[in-house]
């Protein structure tokens, strides 16, 4: 088929993981094919990656390809859809569609961090349409825990396509209209080769609760609540704060925002309408003076952030903020996977303080925006696919949709991972290339591969500690003053109490002197001498080898 004109998928990110979502879609003959880029997300850092702030997908077959890529599209503003567009886009610099919301937010944290010159958006809403060389994009309103989330429909001469994006079906969504059957029951109509979707919560049965349900728990819990109600959820989710904030009003509570990503986020919103018959929120200092039974909080760190408001209040470090014992705690989110261990913690240091914590397996205090099973099955339904193809979740929850998509007779089902390059059309739906992938750090302020960012030296030195070694020695190769030694996260002492820079400096001691005056000319030597030394002495009394890092020096 060289020089036929194809049709072809890539995710990048995103499909054999939570987080980090982006996907190319390619049209045209295999080597002069025209690309769009829908999403472009990260994740984030676990403890085997200590000190990285993102992690964000390997855009190099992007940036080879950008001479060809005609336009950046994204969903919706949760991290994993769009975090990655202030590190990445200006590698490509291709015109790039987003909602108001999305675009709001964006400039937003630009401001917030002034991270360089702003990235221009190009609006894209429901009702539109936009069409970029071959593709043409028209946006589906969908149900998500966040304003303005769109599926896309992405018309081409080889057929047309649905991409989910993040999608539920609530009949009680708090913010919108909810997902629009009628549009996808259309295009159903239409003709549609393929079917890219949301696999999320694919291994769960039956369909999710509404977030109407959501709302009417919390307003239960905050009417019931004797003293303070601090409800911590995903900044994203305005619908959600939106909930608890006319809940709050009728209980005649005042509401207080915490965190700078809340208000951000709130602040954005309000700008765009989306807060209507909302009144204004407290300010911290006025937080004080409120009564216990009238005040509510809505705050960041439902993760276990380190740094976010939630965590500081446990461990008492808010200088205008204070909980006594009774108040309720309101986990109003989910566990994102790897998040466990810091929000365990959190709840235990609230629960030691008297506090009263609420969680999703108390009550009904959170539902996800993603589609369970019987959901799936209503969009197969209304969309009619040739090709399934399930994106957007660990290898379990897209074998998973793969095999509900089978049983339910979508003639063809295409598992693909991050790399795979899938011809959608013409023919069928098959691997036809791998593409280079993987992933890239943000680190402060840059943003690299993992060996030039120093993460695996860090990762082992946070195992084993550094000693550094400072060797002087004069004209005739002699010492000319004691060694310096510093150990930095090494044992202060071993078994028997013996100092371990002690130990240390006798073994640098012996190396040096063990090497004949003749040949400590040459000081490289000297130093790996010494460096094994070191290493050897530490793994000796300690049982591990520690990072070394000596200087010789003669004078």
């Amino acid at each position: 088929m060289a020089g036929t004109d194809e049709l072809v998928f890539l995710p990048l990110g995103g499909v054999g993981e939570i987080g980090m979502n982006l996907a190319l879609y390619g049209f045209g003959p295999a080597q002069n094919r025209q690309w769009i880029m829908v999403d472009c997300g990260v994740s984030f850092p676990g403890p085997d990656l200590p000190g990285v702030d993102l992690v964000l997908p390997d855009i190099r077959f992007a940036i080879g390809e950008k001479h060809n890529l005609l336009g950046m599209f994204i969903t919706h503003a949760h991290e994993d859809h769009y975090g990655a567009v202030k590190d990445l886009w200006p590698k490509l610099r291709v015109p790039l569609y987003a909602s108001p919301f999305t675009a709001g937010l964006l400039e937003a944290k630009g401001d917030y961090d002034d991270s360089g010159d702003p990235i221009p958006v190009q609006n894209l809403q429901v009702g539109m349409k936009v069409t970029v060389g071959p593709f043409t994009i028209e946006p589906v309103e969908v149900a998500h825990s966040i304003p303005e989330p769109m599926a896309l429909i992405i018309r081409t001469p080889l057929g047309n396509v649905v991409h989910t994006g993040d999608w539920k079906i609530d009949p009680g969504p708090t913010m919108g209209k909810g997902t629009d059957e009628k549009k996808f029951r259309a295009i159903g109509d239409e003709g549609v080769l393929a079917l890219v979707c949301d696999s999320t919560n694919a291994q769960r049965e039956g369909e999710s609760p509404s977030e109407l349900e959501v709302s009417k728990g919390l307003q239960d819990i905050i009417e019931r609540a004797e003293g303070r109600v601090a409800i911590t959820t995903f900044s994203s989710n305005v619908g959600r704060i939106k909930s608890i904030a006319m809940a709050a009003e009728q209980a005649g509570r005042e509401v207080l925002l915490l965190g700078t990503s809340m208000r951000r986020t709130t602040e954005v919103a309000r700008d765009l309408g989306l807060m209507e018959g909302i009144k204004p929120f407290v300010a911290e200092d006025e937080f004080g003076f409120l009564p216990r039974e009238k005040s509510v909080v809505i705050l960041t760190g439902s993760q276990g952030e380190a740094r976010a408001a939630l965590a500081k209040i446990a461990r008492d470090e808010m200088r205008n903020i204070g909980f006594t014992k009774g108040d309720t705690f309101v986990f109003s989110s989910r566990t994102i996977p790897g998040n466990e261990k810091a929000i365990l913690d959190i709840k235990n240091a609230l629960i030691d303080q008297g506090m009263i914590v609420i969680s999703d397996t108390d009550a009904l205090v959170h539902v996800s925006g993603h589609p369970r099973r019987n959901e799936l099955k209503r969009m197969y339904e209304w969309v009619r696919p040739q090709v399934l193809v399930p994106v957007h979740g660990e290898a379990a929850h897209l074998v998973a949709q793969a095999e509900l998509g089978r049983s339910v007779g979508i003639p063809q089902v295409a598992e693909v991972r991050n790399g795979f390059m899938i011809r959608l059309a013409p023919g069928p739906a098959e691997i036809v290339d791998e593409a280079p992938h993987g992933r890239i750090f943000k680190d402060g302020k840059l943003v690299g591969e993992f060996d030039e960012m120093g993460i695996g030296d860090r990762r082992k030195l946070s195992f084993v500690g550094h000693v550094a070694v400072n060797v002087i020695l004069d004209t005739r190769y002699e010492f000319v003053d004691d060694p310096d030694v510093t150990a930095v996260g090494l044992p202060a002492f071993d078994e028997e109490g013996e100092d371990m820079e002690d130990l240390l400096y006798d073994a640098i001691l012996g190396a040096v002197e063990s090497i004949p005056r003749v040949r400590r000319k040459d000081l490289d030597m000297v130093k790996e001498a010494v460096r094994r030394s070191v290493r050897a002495a530490a793994n000796q009394s300690w049982g591990k080898k520690p990072v070394v890092t000596v200087f010789v020096t003669r004078i």
